[in-house]
């Protein structure tokens, strides 16, 4: 299978839930790590951001194939009705009994009509915020005659997950997606702690902030946390000095956790120079993820 998306994974798209391969009320993914929710019947390619959203992010069919069904009209952002959980969406048949659903695109977006041949990487839509969802995410169900399959795998979701991830991914080598269960999304550079809701939004940052500016704040953003993670920022001044340096051990399993680190302007004013924030994400002491950010001060 191709891409779902077109977007570059792990950079401006990633796999924010995998498929539950645990059969009772936990969840797990299927390589037993906790990437999924109870119940979920497929895989969630997220966005970073609702401005990655509003630009317009494709999405593209895993494979040939004839739409099926599809639904458009379903309000952006608006409660799911019983029954539409996922929102405007496309079903493609495809060879030997495969079939493909697409769920949460765009209302307006989508191009197919039922009957319609359709190609490997041909525009369905867009991704969007219909259904069932809190966040900008096209969520991916394969199913081969009927029976849902984990495509990381290749397996059926009733069978086991394996630590080592045993099986034969169904991902195109050339589709760049592979398993990545936690990154990092974005980073900025403010003059004030920013609400998560326009982190999530935006991603705000400024690449220059003047020397009685209130403060200099840098956030980061990371997605699939695990409970004993650590999140560690740190901001440095030009002269290579950390004004501010902290961490967090992560409780519990999230989703995401946006963190920030700043300094308040100190009497005189800040001195003028590059000032950059790091954060990193480390699991058992190894880093999962890095991200950075810098800001000029005039």
């Amino acid at each position: 299978m191709g891409a779902p998306l077109d977007c570059v994974f792990g950079e401006t798209c990633f796999v924010q839930q995998y498929a539950d391969r645990d059969p009772g009320p936990g969840a797990t993914d299927h390589r037993c790590t906790a990437h999924s929710y109870d119940g979920h019947k497929g895989v969630d390619f997220g966005l970073p951001s609702l401005a990655a959203l509003e630009a317009g992010v494709a999405v593209l069919a895993l494979a040939p194939g004839v739409v099926r069904a599809r639904r458009d009209g379903v309000s952006d952002g608006a409660p799911p009705r019983e029954g539409r959980e996922c929102g405007n969406g496309v079903m493609l048949d495809h060879a030997d009994g495969w079939s493909t659903q697409y769920c949460h695109m765009r209302r307006g977006s989508v191009r197919v009509q039922k009957g319609d041949v359709v190609g490997a990487g041909n525009v369905l839509g867009q991704v969007g915020l219909s259904g069932e969802t809190e966040f900008p995410h096209l969520h991916v169900t394969v199913r081969k005659d009927g029976e849902v399959i984990d495509p990381f795998d290749g397996r059926p979701l009733a069978s086991p997950c394996t630590p080592g991830g045993a099986g034969e991914s169904l991902w195109a080598p050339g589709s760049g997606v592979v398993y990545t269960p936690s990154g990092a999304l974005a980073a900025g550079m403010l003059d004030h702690l920013p609400e998560y809701r326009a982190v999530k939004n935006t991603a705000p940052t400024r690449p220059e902030l003047s020397r009685d500016a209130p403060a200099i704040v840098f956030w980061a953003h990371f997605y699939g946390l695990e409970t004993g993670d650590v999140i560690t920022l740190r901001l440095a001044s030009p002269n290579g000095e950390a004004l501010v340096e902290n961490r967090q051990v992560m409780t519990k399993n999230r989703a995401t956790q946006f963190r920030a680190a700043g300094r308040k302007r100190p009497a005189g004013g800040w001195p003028e120079g590059a000032y950059r924030g790091e954060a990193q994400l480390t699991r058992a002491g190894h880093v999962v993820a890095e991200i950075g950010a810098t800001v000029t001060v005039r």
